[in-house]
């Protein structure tokens, strides 16, 4: 199906009966990806005395209570308030949920004992273009992402300085397929996080953080879908809390 929408005064023909999905679903199986030193997530029928909350035990429907984070257990979109003292919510930050992104392919750089994106690298690749979203997937990108155990393995992360150029872009959105944009041992720095947000006291929050800009994390892009512009579709569920699990989908812009 063919439309023709309009997106910041430029007017745009996607296709939206081929939906690119890049999150990672949430499962109870080992498959599932694990980050932050957690468990798999958990999805088990509601049990009352003898009624089991599942068909296969006798029951009318299935009827489940599900226990995951969504920092660690796979595609999440969080606001500030991830890192400020004061309350934000992704569900009251993110009111807007198509954007124009453009997805770039980066190979991380070893410096010292970490692999890191640099703003030179990020800098190359946009190649001057500000979109509303960026959407980094990272080299090589190998289908085992869908299912790795991240904790203790010390990921690859964003620089300050990068994230701070992608803030100063004014890209607003920023999507990654690492379950951080910062380093994973960093004693509670989070300089690409606070960069990003242009946050610089979390205690207090300054009058010019972004409030309306999200990082998306955990994400997977398969190897078919080719670097360029997109329309972004960012889809959270609405919880009132820092981060949601979130499904955001491309479409190919013909």
């Amino acid at each position: 199906m063919k439309t023709t929408i309009q997106h910041n005064h430029q007017i745009l023909e996607v296709d939206l009966s081929r939906p690119i999905d890049i999150s990672i679903p949430i499962t109870n199986t080992d498959q599932n990806p694990i980050a932050w030193y957690i468990e798999k997530p958990v999805i088990e029928p509601v049990v009352f005395g003898d009624w089991i909350g599942s068909i296969k035990e006798g029951a009318s429907t299935n009827f489940n209570t599900i226990c995951f984070n969504p920092h660690g257990h796979g595609t999440h979109t969080e606001c500030l308030g991830h890192i400020t003292r004061e309350f934000y919510s992704i569900n009251q930050s993110l009111k807007q949920f198509f954007f124009l992104a453009e997805l770039v392919s980066v190979q991380p750089e070893i410096q010292g004992n970490d692999w890191v994106i640099t703003k030179d690298q990020i800098e190359k690749v946009l190649q001057k273009a500000i979109p509303d979203a960026i959407v980094i997937r990272t080299l090589p990108n190998l289908e085992e992402k869908k299912s790795l155990k991240y904790s203790d393995t010390n990921p690859p992360y964003l620089t300050e300085e990068a994230a701070a150029f992608i803030c100063n872009s004014g890209i607003k959105h920023l999507l990654i397929d690492l379950p951080s944009v910062d380093k994973e041992r960093d004693e509670g720095k989070l300089l690409a996080h606070k960069a990003f947000w242009n946050v610089t006291n979390v205690d207090n929050l300054n009058a010019d953080a972004r409030l309306d800009c999200t990082i998306t994390e955990m994400i997977f892009v398969p190897n078919q879908v080719l670097d360029g512009s997109y329309l972004l579709n960012i889809q959270i569920a609405s919880f009132e809390n820092d981060a949601s699990p979130s499904k955001p989908v491309l479409y190919c812009i013909l």
